[in-house]
């Protein structure tokens, strides 16, 4: 009776054990900054039967746009221990997980190219503990400024908000430099990385006479994307965003990967690396689904005429 008392909660445990954790890290503050994309992860997971609280817990750790954060965080899923890290909100959270382990599986949604990152060898066989979906949003950042000139061709001088201290701004900034030069338009830079910078930096916008701004894919600027559309409300000046929640709030238009889409699909892979797929073996996806969406009511208010090539091109508009 003595062995069988101590027994029981040695089985006890080893049920406990037996389900699977999925560390869940991300740079941005909670689920509630991002509302549909954790949802769109969960739902990735349940199509194979994955339940979070019934036979998979997620542990959550949140960075709050503190990169310094995220190598801690990171060591501190894979003590858990859990059975497979997802690493999203930008380059951070992935190489954060990729120097705390080779073994367990990290998925990552990433913005950036991972060859080239050297997360993976290919994106058919990556080769190691980590694949994911790529969505590649340092590609679409000249088309950005494209669609931007399109509705304000009389803007010669365009503003661009970013936040240094993510890991992808320089990648992203260069790109808009690049597409700027081809262009011939000029272009202002702005650095923000508190809330208070961010008004300055709009202080800046009327100061340096910019007909027009970009806000450039980044967590922290993504959750402060109220604060954002509401100075430029306020000081009138024609917006392009990244992703479409900006557009909801006010925003004039946005341009950018379906993140929820995204999200779905890491979710689908983390439920495959559940089952018993290798990382290595599961080719990493590229998220195509673009979404330009356009706001006709904050166009009216700032004097714009949308043209048609670009109405016709919208997947929403908001009236």
């Amino acid at each position: 009776m003595g062995l069988a008392a101590v027994g029981w909660p040695l089985a006890i445990r080893a049920q406990q054990h037996a389900v699977p954790i999925v560390g869940f890290l991300s740079t941005n503050t909670s689920s509630a900054v991002l509302p549909k994309f954790v949802p769109a992860f969960i739902r990735g997971l349940s199509e194979s039967g994955f339940i979070d609280g019934q036979n998979v817990i997620i542990e959550y750790r949140w960075a709050s746009g503190q990169y310094d954060r995220l190598p801690a965080q990171a060591a501190e899923l894979v003590r858990r221990p859990v059975s497979v890290i997802v690493a999203v909100g930008g380059t951070g959270s992935v190489l954060a997980a990729k120097a705390a382990t080779t073994t367990i599986p990290i998925i990552f949604n990433l913005g950036s190219d991972p060859v080239k990152l050297g997360l993976v060898v290919s994106f058919n066989r990556p080769g190691g503990n980590i694949t994911g979906v790529s969505y590649l949003a340092d590609a679409l950042v000249p088309k950005l400024l494209e669609t931007l000139h399109e509705a304000v061709p009389g803007a010669t001088v365009i503003a661009v908000i970013t936040n240094p201290n993510f890991p992808d701004s320089e990648r992203n900034l260069h790109a808009a430099q690049e597409a700027a030069r081809t262009m011939g338009q000029g272009l202002v830079v702005l650095n923000t990385t508190t809330d208070d910078e961010i008004v300055s930096a709009f202080k800046s916008i009327a100061e340096r006479q910019a007909g027009a701004l970009i806000v450039m894919p980044d967590p922290f600027l993504t959750s402060r994307r109220q604060q954002l559309v509401s100075l430029a409300s306020r000081q009138a000046i024609p917006t392009i965003y990244p992703w479409p929640e900006f557009t909801r709030l006010g925003g004039l238009m946005s341009y950018g990967t379906s993140l929820i889409d995204a999200y779905h699909q890491v979710g689908v892979y983390t439920a495959k690396v559940l089952q018993g797929a290798k990382p290595a073996e599961l080719p990493v996806q590229q998220a195509v689904k673009v979404e330009l969406m356009l706001n006709l009511k904050t166009a009216k208010s700032l004097g714009i005429n949308l043209p048609l090539s670009l109405l016709a091109r919208a997947d929403e508009v908001i009236e």
